[in-house]
């Protein structure tokens, strides 16, 4: 009898330690919903973490195509690989979804186009937190859709002694050759990363050119522990990327663009924690250099933009239960170019939020936040999140208000020009800082420690929504260097835009014999738009009505199996003249196999993006590449 006690103990301790662990990936830690590290099932918020060391398994070859994926994100893509994407979140515009990396906003102030060049390498990353919903009286301006928050390992260095080093090779068709390689080493006290990323190709034939891109990315990045309390952290990073850009921004038929983006990143992080204290203080300066040639005839737009932040934050934790908050936040905004002219704008807040548990299943966290903004002046901002945990099921609620001022692409978009032709974005510098207040319910389903099932109601109501819209030259509010027959883009305030959604993710974790694994990450959005005073503009009528896209993997000791899939209904949208479409849906598929030669070391892969080889516009005039087949090797240690 005690042997059979004893063979029955032994075999459940794996079965145990593996239940552990399947909760720990589908009820991860979270700092991003609440600030403080909270599990993401007590924050109130609809939340999807992905961890860093599955990024290198899956058919994606930048930060950007990983995003494409994620469920409940819609990526907008202008090129493969990086070239640019825009982002956005529950039916918003690309503008309104803040990228954090490590504290850090990464939201440029010349255009929200360049908000996803990450400069950081994927190597890098310890994990991605994707909050979805209103997250404005925490982060201030653009949290209005969602936030994407990127935690750098080096950042979040515990006191473990570790070491990782990757290296990879990936060519392919249309002259592609990408190369990318990471190192993490940490003694416990003092951790390094360093990362590069560079991704190249001729690129596929387009309309009297090719969507060509050289885009490399390098990082640096360190963290000592002073002491038991304090921790010091930096990051230097420099980002360039070279791309043709053909129908990135019209859909003229003279349009042959291309651009070049160089971006300098540095950052700072000091953290104190002694007993139920906690301090810390953030400060970054980041500056692009863009340059945008429409065609070979014409002169090139140039501008350079600064941003310098800082962020103080400070917690006391009460009780175990009661934790409060605070902080405060400024930015210096600034801008040179031959195109929008010279500007400068400064921002500052303070904020608040409170984390209340009461008994051992409800949570309240209420947050405020004072926002001045030189342009706009003051705004309130208001936040409440609620949730309440059962043995299988988390119920969460939460309302709040969101803020976003126009960037300097916004309001002074060709304002220095000798003459704007037909058809250009023209700027406007006296757009009024949007509004909107979002309220959503959902609940979490906890099955069997292997499935998540999240589903949320939302809705949002907007005032002074900023986009493009068609107007003609007798109602454009500046004629200093516009042609009278003509017609523009003009950057403008919608009076009211009203989403309403309904999204469920679905995360899926199973193991099999043989250290054998099945991981499913799924997500479907429905959304509806509505713009009462009918305005007819750009972005918001591009945002997809129905979303679907997943990420499965199958994982043995010596291959994985990778698929991401998306499906997309919108709008139909043509340009004619320049036979561009865009479809009112497509499905796309992309796959990557790998196997390893040495266990756990060396390992050939090969992969095929668009495996349909589907024709498809994300935004008009853009085409995307069609089948693109590549393969490569890689190497890993781990220690």
């Amino acid at each position: 009898m005690k042997s059979r006690l004893l063979v029955a103990a032994a075999l459940s301790v794996p079965a145990m330690a593996l239940a552990q662990e399947n909760q720990k990936q589908l009820d991860p830690v979270t700092v991003t919903a609440t600030i403080q590290p909270t599990t993401s099932s007590r924050t109130g918020r609809n939340l999807v973490i992905i961890k860093g060391e599955d990024i290198a398994k899956l058919p994606v070859n930048s930060i950007d195509e990983l995003l494409r994926y994620v469920p409940g994100l819609e990526v907008q893509a202008r090129g493969p690989m990086g070239a640019q994407s825009d982002i956005m979140v529950r039916g918003g515009t690309f503008q309104q979804v803040l990228v954090i990396i490590d504290g850090m906003r990464v939201n440029d102030p010349n255009t929200g186009h360049f908000n996803s060049y990450i400069p950081v390498t994927p190597g890098e990353i310890e994990r991605i937190e994707v909050l979805k919903g209103a997250s404005s009286a925490i982060y201030g301006s653009e949290a209005v859709g969602g936030v994407i928050h990127i935690i750098t390992k080096a950042f979040a260095a515990g006191a473990k002694a570790q070491q990782s080093y990757n290296a990879s090779a990936t060519g392919g068709a249309y002259g592609l050759w990408n190369l990318g390689g990471s190192a993490y080493y940490n003694t416990g006290k003092t951790a390094f990363t360093a990362g590069v990323l560079s991704n190249n190709t001729d690129g596929q034939q387009q309309r009297g050119t090719k969507g060509f891109l050289h885009l490399n990315t390098f990082s640096l990045a360190a963290s000592h522990r002073l002491n038991d309390r304090w921790q010091l952290a930096l990051r230097s990073s420099y980002d360039t990327r070279n791309f043709g850009a053909q129908g990135f921004y019209t859909t003229a038929a003279s349009d042959t663009a291309r651009e070049n983006v160089n971006s300098w990143w540095n950052q700072l992080q000091v953290r104190y924690e002694h007993g139920k204290n906690k301090f810390s203080f953030l400060a970054g300066y980041k500056s692009v250099t863009d340059t945008y040639r429409f065609n070979g005839l014409g002169a090139a737009n140039s501008s350079d933009s600064k941003l310098f932040q800082s962020l103080a934050v400070y917690e006391h934790a009460f009780t175990e239960k009661t934790a409060l908050t605070g902080g405060l936040q400024f930015q210096d905004k600034s801008i040179s170019s031959n195109d929008r002219g010279d500007h400068n704008l400064q921002q500052a807040a303070a904020f608040v939020g409170l984390n209340q548990r009461i008994g051992d299943r409800f949570l309240i966290n209420p947050a405020l936040r004072l926002d001045w903004n030189e342009q706009s002046g003051y705004e309130l901002v208001p936040q409440l999140n609620v949730s309440y945990r059962a043995e299988w099921v988390q119920l969460r609620a939460s309302a709040g208000k969101t803020i976003r001022d126009a960037d300097f692409t916004e309001r002074y978009n060709n304002y220095e020009k000798a003459l704007v032709t037909n058809g250009q974005r023209v700027g406007n510098p006296n757009l009024a800082a949007e509004h909107s207040f979002s309220y959503e319910a959902g609940a979490d389903f906890f099955i069997h420690d292997r499935i998540r099932i999240s589903s949320t109601v939302f809705r949002r109501e907007q005032e002074d929504v900023i986009d493009w819209t068609n107007t003609p030259y007798a109602n454009m509010p500046r004629k200093d260097n516009l042609s009278s027959t003509a017609s523009y883009a003009l950057a403008k305030n919608i009076a009211e835009v009203n989403t309403t959604g309904f999204e469920t993710d679905v995360q899926y974790i199973q193991p099999l014999a043989n250290q054998h694994k099945i991981v499913l990450n799924a997500g479907v959005v429905w959304m509806d738009t509505q713009t009462p005073n009918g305005t007819a503009s750009f972005y918001i009528a591009s945002n997809a009505r129905l979303l679907t896209n997943f990420t499965v993997q199958y994982a043995a000791p010596r291959w994985n199996l990778a698929i991401n899939g998306l499906y997309k209904e919108r709008n139909a949208q043509s340009a004619t003249a320049i036979k561009a479409f865009v479809d009112k849906s497509y499905f796309l598929i992309n796959a990557k196999a790998e196997y390893y030669v040495v266990k756990n070391r060396v390992a050939v892969f090969a992969q095929a993006d668009n495996i349909f080889d589907k024709s498809y516009q994300d935004l008009l005039g853009a085409q995307m590449p069609g089948l693109w087949l590549m393969g490569g090797a890689k190497f890993t240690l781990n220690k």
